[in-house]
């Protein structure tokens, strides 16, 4: 298996309500066979009832919206941005869960669950630079 991940799905209890939180936020998707499809740099956000994606998987979908062992992050150019991504996702219909502050590790991030409970973490970290094109790298830990 080659070290990348091509789509990110999110199971949602409302289609509709689900792409237009996003659009809030800038996103720009589009709707195909009842679902959502985001490009999200060099992946695919994609959107799709939470019922018909637990099937397609083969597992019962044992909890509503809430926490699913996930988080997505969202990295950004500066603490500025942080907050101003958090107070936009906010008015969209997010909740936040941790309001923006500095880190452990010298950044800046707080956290937001969309309407259908999915985190996501919004920060600066001066340790994962952005690309031009929005992209980062990992940083090679053991050359530190």
């Amino acid at each position: 298996m080659e070290q990348r991940i091509s789509l990110i799905t999110l199971g949602v209890a409302d289609l509709g309500r689900a792409r237009s939180f996003y659009e809030s936020l800038g996103w720009e998707g589009q709707t195909v066979q009842e679902t959502v499809f985001f490009q999200a740099g060099g992946l695919g956000l994609v959107l799709w009832a939470r019922d018909k994606l637990a099937l397609d998987c083969g597992v019962e979908d044992r909890q509503s919206a809430g926490f699913g062992g996930i988080a997505l992050a969202h990295n950004v150019r500066s603490p500025a941005e942080v907050d101003e991504l958090i107070a936009t996702a906010e008015q969209a219909g997010a909740t936040v869960t941790r309001p923006a502050a500095t880190t452990f590790y010298g950044g800046y991030a707080g956290v937001f669950v969309d309407p259908d409970g999915h985190a996501w973490e919004v920060a600066h970290n001066p340790g994962f630079p952005l690309a031009a094109d929005g992209s980062i790298t990992v940083p090679d830990f053991n050359s530190l």
